[in-house]
């Protein structure tokens, strides 16, 4: 891709290209993936390409996404007219359109004759020829492709691909605190519990940064009740709006029962009216919620601005 002439923008986007997609095709087939938060037909692909790629992995296949809305200027070079739109990219050159292949079988299907048309490097075996698993930038990307499932509400999909890096990686801390986060999400708190179990006997694992917010979610969802006690509890609460008490169990238990808006909405009504009730509770609850959603969650950056214009607007 030409770099001549471009502004500073264009250029970094090329220079993202570059490593994300033309540095390791140079001997490996990339999986180059159009898409858009808003395209539907995009998010029924996804997990195909995904699954396809992670499979694939040990045969020298990874997968790139370009997000069309972040990335204009590549996605123009390309003349992406429509997406989904998926290209084979080796040596920095497309080698075939996968548009058209929406289903495993299809997919499969064109990489297995690329693959074999194509001085493809597959995975490093071992002495005996045992391949093995993908790359330590490959797992980084199936990381990012697991947190970007969770941002989207989607956590099945992200339990699916944090599981599968655990197998491939059980030394990884993010896919093991994702996998709990998303399994949390999924109302599957024992499976969530084993799963932090095995982090807590590994040392690889229990001191890693990433867990913490994995073991505030489990802990949230600890206060998790059933809907006719969850009832109760916001009964309780409209009736007696000053008690703090009660807005505080009510707020604990929305939020273990996925209802983050009338949680997020009862704490930051408390901290309105008393932000220094319990020893600041309210706002210390707050800040765990937005711990185990994730910072960089499109949901906490907008609660975070209403607690900024509570605390100090």
């Amino acid at each position: 891709m030409a770099s001549m002439g471009l502004s500073i923008e264009e250029q970094k986007a090329v220079d993202r290209f570059r490593k994300d997609v033309v540095e390791p095709s140079q001997n490996k087939l990339v999986i180059l993936d159009f898409w858009a938060e808003w395209c539907g037909p995009c998010k029924a692909l996804t997990p195909v390409l995904e699954k396809v790629a992670g499979e694939y992995a040990d045969k020298g296949v990874v997968l790139a996404k370009i997000n069309v809305d972040e990335e204009q200027f590549i996605a123009a070079q390309f003349q992406v007219r429509s997406i989904p739109t998926v290209y084979a990219m080796f040596q920095g050159q497309p080698v075939a359109d996968l548009t058209a292949a929406r289903s495993e079988s299809q997919l499969k299907a064109v990489l297995d004759q690329l693959l074999s048309q194509l001085p493809i490097e597959a995975g490093a075996g071992d002495a005996a020829g045992a391949p093995q698993g993908p790359s330590p930038e490959e797992i980084a990307q199936f990381v990012k492709l697991g947190e970007e499932a969770l941002a989207a509400a989607d956590p099945q999909r992200a339990a699916s691909i944090f599981a599968q890096i655990t197998e491939f990686a059980p030394e990884n801390a993010p896919a093991h605190a994702g996998l709990v986060r998303a399994l949390v999400q999924l109302g599957e708190v024992d499976q969530a519990r084993q799963v932090m179990e095995v982090i807590d006997s590994d040392p690889r694992l229990v001191a890693d940064a990433a867990i913490a917010p994995a073991r505030s979610a489990l802990e949230l969802a600890g206060t998790r009740v059933d809907d006719g006690e969850l009832a109760a509890l916001r009964a309780a609460a409209a009736a007696a709006p000053a008690d703090m008490d009660a807005q505080f169990a009510f707020a604990e238990a929305a939020f273990a029962a996925g209802e983050r808006d009338a949680a997020a909405d009862t704490l930051l009504a408390m901290i309105t009216a008393d932000r220094e009730w319990n020893e600041g509770a309210a706002r210390a609850k707050l800040l765990k919620i937005f711990e185990a959603t994730g910072l960089e969650d499109e949901w906490v950056v907008g609660v975070r601005r209403r607690l900024s214009r509570v605390l100090f607007g």
